[in-house]
């Protein structure tokens, strides 16, 4: 888990690490004469050669020689947090290492059991004598452990106070108020602290000359001037030589779509990024080699070194976002004219930021004064200022539709077509209210751009009076963040791109890698669709939790800590009585998905390959699998859950408290699953079955959670509620017996022969194959109603569904046999239609006819 949460936090990660210098230009001026304590403890963290021993009583004295309070924020203070870290790391190391031996000796001792109790008999000496020097052993690891875990707590918790106070010096020191850049004292300061800062910085431009004439005029003069040439062409020439590498091996090797773009400008920024720190390394390391340096001299060149990432990775970001020499693969949506504005500022953001941080890092390394420190502040909030305020011009935000993207053209177009129609109507006709003029601003810009204007200028404002009233201090933070900003946010862009661009392209069902895993795997496109849905949302949570870091960075804290609070989020969080671990989440996760698709796989054999060799009916085998799953997911569920760390006592908690709401809100689903636990337990309605309940009758298609499905004689389905099944009265007409009966009611004269009528009938029910044997079909005489003889045929089928079919053959058959051997229906008079009502008189008073003759009784089945 650590390991992706590290590589998700790389890119991030670099920038912090590069941009320090820059962040740390907010803070407030360097005190000349840092606190004793912290001096000696800084001095004591810093000594390269100084090794502690892996020992309980030496990580102890190293931790007691930090001092508990600080005075400043320095870095001295990050070199003392540094060091408790690395006490307590060394403290679960040598825990580690002796958890294994300790667990041996428990188990020896295990071995040769507890000793007798006194007067209950002896034992062999040999025995006794080794359980007391286990016992001991055991005893000095066991104490040694002990001391070690407190050590490590005590290191964790004076790290975590030395942090809190560095935080609140540093927001205190923001608010700190200086003289006035607007005001004489400002300058008087400066003035006078002068001669003592220029003292200290031409010893470093001494050191610095030194170095050089040294480097450059001694014997490996060509070597030096050979590796600055190369550094320089490295940087430069190999940079771009890589991003059109780059270009030509994505268009070769990766496919057509959107993923090849974002990871085209993923590996450009990395790549840009670490060739233009490489050339920094080798100049620098070219330099350091031949001459002669003094102690200033290499801690600066050695930060400066270090620092070239940051530009570079600046540069990079631009000129993968932009791609104005391929606007093809440009990721966001803008225009090819904004784009070329654009182009320069990159590079200038970078040179700004340079210049801002090596004048921090000057005045930290000389000692300068407060005077210089203050002016350094106001220096940078000013410069930042006016860099922004320089590309809000050149943008010409104002004016931004004249430069919309092409996918907002068509608005543009749609809004000319409108106003056209409106100018072309009749002079009586109203005009539309709702059309926006195509060159209005607010035809084309979103609320977010002028909300996102508004703020920035709100902020150059805010920078410009802080300054003027002397919180230089803030003012330049306030800049610094806002850049920072920005550069965080266009990078988390780009994250966010990529992304969302991976799992579309290798999980997606309209992807070539999404559509082998549909073949292999066998599942349905829409779940492979949520499935990089849900990666891409996952992905975007933790690239949200670093960008959070990585903006919060320079607010009292280094950047090395980002890793030092992902691991403290890695290990959990409480909410309430509650503790989430990550680690837990996604192994719940894994536990639910694999469980789940076991469980699939498992439902999908039965149902296909083994229940079908059975001699179950395909009822009882579907109430089989559907009881499977819900049994099967309860377990997957509970696994799940004490993966996450909830227990049976929890659930039972939580059981309880839903019983209020269930006895309040959820009694019918509730007794809607239980129906249906009860209608697959008993099967008084299965699957496949003929039932009729109420007006509705069909066939019973599934058996869900809540509801059963029921396929009308139309093709419709109807969803039932299981309770209906358990508390009405439901008529199953292929329960017990699954064979079918034919009713035909025939009403006759009463001069009919009846013998021979009842043998027409008996013939057609015996000629039709359906009509079973047995039991044997009969002809009955019901009665007389009405004057007329009233026939009934009664017969029976292999299944309920064929009666519709077969009575409706019978009557054929039999009234053609009946007109044949001339035994006629009886005959009655047809009921005459209404007389429509005379124009003349109401409606109302018209009367319908009534019939003369009464209607005979209808066949019936």
């Amino acid at each position: 888990m650590r390991l992706i949460q590290r590589g998700l936090a790389a890119l991030f990660l670099l920038t912090s690490l590069a941009f320090t210098g820059t962040a740390s230009a907010a803070d407030p001026a360097p005190t000349p004469a840092p606190a004793p304590a912290a001096s000696s403890a800084a001095s004591a963290a810093q000594a390269p050669d100084a090794v502690p021993e892996s020992t309980v009583p030496a990580m102890r004295a190293q931790l007691d020689k930090i001092p508990q309070t600080i005075e400043d924020s320095g870095d001295e203070v990050a070199a003392l947090i540094a060091q408790t870290d690395d006490i307590s790391s060394q403290a679960q190391r040598f825990v580690a290492s002796r958890t294994g031996p300790l667990a041996d000796l428990n188990a020896r001792l295990g071995e040769l059991g507890t000793a007798p109790v006194k007067g209950a008999g002896t034992e062999d000496p040999d025995v006794t004598r080794q359980r007391t020097a286990l016992e001991k052993e055991r005893n000095a690891l066991d104490a040694d452990i002990r001391l070690a875990r407190l050590v490590a707590v005590d290191a964790q918790q004076r790290g975590t106070d030395l942090r809190n106070q560095r935080r609140a010096l540093f927001e205190a020191r923001l608010l700190e108020r200086a003289s006035s850049p607007v005001g004489t004292v400002f300058w008087r300061n400066i003035a006078a602290a002068w001669p003592a800062d220029k003292t200290r910085l031409t010893n470093l431009i001494t050191e610095i000359s030194t170095g050089l004439s040294t480097a450059l005029r001694g014997p490996d003069r060509g070597n030096v001037i050979a590796s600055l040439i190369g550094a320089l062409l490295l940087a430069f020439i190999g940079s771009w030589g890589a991003e059109h590498g780059l270009t030509k091996l994505a268009a070769r090797i990766l496919p057509l779509g959107r993923l090849r773009r974002s990871l085209l400008a993923l590996t450009t920024v990395a790549a840009t990024s670490l060739i233009v720190g490489l050339a920094a390394q080798w100049g620098w390391k070219a330099l350091q080699e031949a001459g002669d340096w003094g102690e200033l001299a290499e801690r600066l060149g050695e930060a400066v070194a270090m620092f070239m990432i940051f530009p570079g990775f600046v540069v990079g970001l631009g000129r993968a976002l932009l791609a104005n020499k391929r606007p093809s693969w440009r990721l966001p949506p803008i225009a090819d004219a904004m784009a070329a504005r654009m182009k320069p500022f990159p590079w200038l953001i970078a040179l700004v930021c340079t210049m801002i941080w090596l004048t921090t890092e000057i005045n930290t390394l000389v000692e300068a004064s407060l005077a210089s420190a203050v002016a350094t502040h106001a220096a940078t909030a000013l410069g930042l200022s006016a860099l922004v305020a320089i590309m809000l011009m050149r943008l010409r935000l104002s004016s931004i539709a004249e430069e919309i993207p092409e996918w907002r053209r068509s608005r543009t177009n749609a809004a000319e077509s409108a106003l056209t129609k409106a100018a072309s109507k009749p002079a009586g006709e109203p005009a539309p209210t709702d059309v926006v003029a195509p060159d209005s601003p607010e035809a084309v810009r979103p609320l977010w751009v002028g909300l996102f204007i508004g703020a920035v200028a709100v902020l150059l404002i805010a920078i410009c009076v802080l300054v003027a009233t002397g919180y230089v201090a803030l003012a330049s933070f306030v800049a610094s963040q806002m850049i920072w900003g920005g550069i965080v946010g266009a990078a988390a862009y780009l994250m966010f791109k990529f992304a969302d661009d991976l799992f579309m392209a290798t999980v997606s069902s309209n992807s070539s890698a999404g559509q082998r895993l549909q073949k292999t795997l066998n599942v349905r496109p829409q779940l492979l669709d949520q499935a990089a849905v849900l990666l891409s949302a996952v992905s975007r949570v933790l690239l949200a939790f670093y960008v959070v870091i990585a903006l919060v960075a320079p607010l009292g804290t280094s950047p090395n800590e980002v890793f030092q609070r992902s691991g403290k989020l890695g290990t959990g969080f409480k909410i309430g009585q509650f503790e989430l671990v990550p680690g837990a989440i996604f192994g719940a996760l894994g536990v639910a998905a694999v469980g789940f698709a076991l469980m699939a796989l498992l439902k999908r054999w039965l149902d296909r390959s083994y229940l079908p060799t059975t001699t179950l009916e395909p009822g009882m085998r579907s109430s089989l699998t559907t009881l499977l799953g819900y049994v099967g997911g309860a377990l997957v569920i509970g696994a799940a859950l004490s993966a996450l760390g909830i227990g049976i006592e929890r659930i039972a908690w939580v059981a309880s408290a839903l019983s209020v709401g269930i006895g309040f809100g959820l009694q019918a689903i509730v007794q809607n699953f239980i129906s249906g636990l009860i209608l697959l337990a008993e099967r008084p309605v299965k699957v496949g079955d003929w039932v009729v309940l109420g007006t509705a009758e069909g066939d019973v298609k599934r058996i869900n959670v809540r509801a059963t499905e029921i396929t009308l004689g139309d093709r419709s389905t109807l969803i039932v509620p299981n309770s209906e099944f358990i508390t009405k009265t439901v008529r199953n007409m292929t329960l017990a017996n699954a064979e079918g009966r034919v009713l035909i009611r025939l009403p006759m004269p009463l001069t009919t022969d009846a013998a021979r009528a009842r043998d027409v009938m008996m013939a057609a029910c015996a000629e039709h194959k359906t009509v079973l044997p047995t039991p044997e079909p009969s002809v009955s005489l019901d009665g007389i109603e009405g004057g007329f003889l009233i026939f009934q045929v009664i017969a029976y089928v292999p299944s309920p569904r064929l009666a519709g079919g077969v009575r409706s053959d019978l009557l054929f058959t039999i009234l053609e046999e009946l007109r044949t051997a001339n035994l006629p229906l009886a005959a009655y008079a047809a009921a005459p239609m209404p007389a429509p009502p005379s124009a003349d008189v109401p409606v109302s008073a018209a009367a319908p006819a009534t019939p003369t003759t009464p209607m005979p009784p209808s066949a019936t089945a």
